[in-house]
């Protein structure tokens, strides 16, 4: 059973919602140790200084900003912890806004939040007013000392979501990246062939259909080696450059691929495709707190 990471209060106006972070993803990445290849032991870290050559001992470690080249501005503890955020226990709503509105580039790092001893009634009150207005809380909020920009919004299942952002002076602008043509011309024909390609692989998002398969065939392989068994490796062969193709006629063939693989009515009987039209917003249902 996941525990809870964080405990405080959500506060907007006068209104506080006791309350409890979860962590909302559980990374399941393949980790690796070094080993030494002809003794098979783990590889020890060791802190050396890099003008002596000599290992340093822990508590004469010191904290270093380099402000130029082998410059360093020395950072004493009790200095930093000077400018620390104050410790509290209350995520404070600044702002809500339109959903909309906020770019996921900003997003970080998801967590769930659930009501805490008390929190029940104003938890759900806060929660059915967000959905209905279409709305997410924009606060701040200080988490292992440091202090975090959050958007909170109503999720499936009855639960508040809260989400780490990134400040706007950390996003990079797209504008600074070079190799973003501007001079391209595309015709009408052009956009309503790859509208039609679009349209035809349109459907709705399941994550569950997605699966990590490098990690999996990293798994496998693991298991493999440890039962004994040997890994045939296949020579890394160099891919000849290919010829960059008609455009028309890559849109052409990868409708005519789609089509194909489509049952039979679906597009198949030479009428032309309508192309699919934009769903409507579905307007929030109101959920009774008995089923929740």
């Amino acid at each position: 059973m996941p525990r809870s990471i964080w405990t405080g209060a959500i506060s907007f106006g006068l209104v506080t919602v006791p309350v409890k972070l979860y962590s909302a993803v559980n990374r399941k990445s393949v980790r690796f140790n070094q080993l030494n290849a002809k003794t098979g032991s783990r590889i020890a870290q060791k802190r050396v200084d890099a003008s002596t050559g000599e290992e340093v001992a822990y508590e004469d470690l010191v904290k270093g900003y380099e402000i130029s080249s082998d410059r360093y501005v020395v950072i004493d503890p009790a200095e930093l912890d000077s400018v620390q955020p104050a410790k509290t226990k209350t995520i404070d709503i600044e702002d809500f806004v339109d959903l909309d509105e906020i770019d996921p580039r900003f997003y970080d790092h998801p967590y769930y939040l659930a009501p805490g001893p008390g929190g029940a009634k104003p938890y759900r009150l806060l929660l059915e007013a967000m959905r209905e207005t279409n709305r997410v809380a924009i606060a701040k909020v200080v988490i292992r000392q440091k202090e975090n920009l959050v958007a909170i919004r109503p999720m499936d299942g009855g639960v508040l979501g809260m989400s780490t952002m990134i400040f706007a002076d950390e996003v990079v602008p797209a504008d600074r990246i070079d190799d973003i043509p501007d001079d391209v011309q595309t015709n009408e024909r052009e956009v309503e062939m790859a509208k039609m390609l679009v349209d035809s692989l349109a459907g709705d998002f399941e994550p569950g259909k997605y699966a990590d398969t490098y990690r999996e065939d990293v798994l496998a392989l693991i298991e493999r080696k440890a039962e004994g068994k040997e890994v045939a490796v296949q020579p890394a062969r160099e891919e000849e450059a290919k010829p960059v193709p008609d455009l028309m006629a890559a849109l052409k063939a990868s409708l005519d691929a789609v089509q194909k693989g489509k049952p039979e009515g679906d597009g198949k009987s030479g009428a032309k495709k309508e192309p699919a039209k934009p769903r409507a917003k579905k307007a929030p249902a109101k959920r009774p707190a008995a089923k929740r």
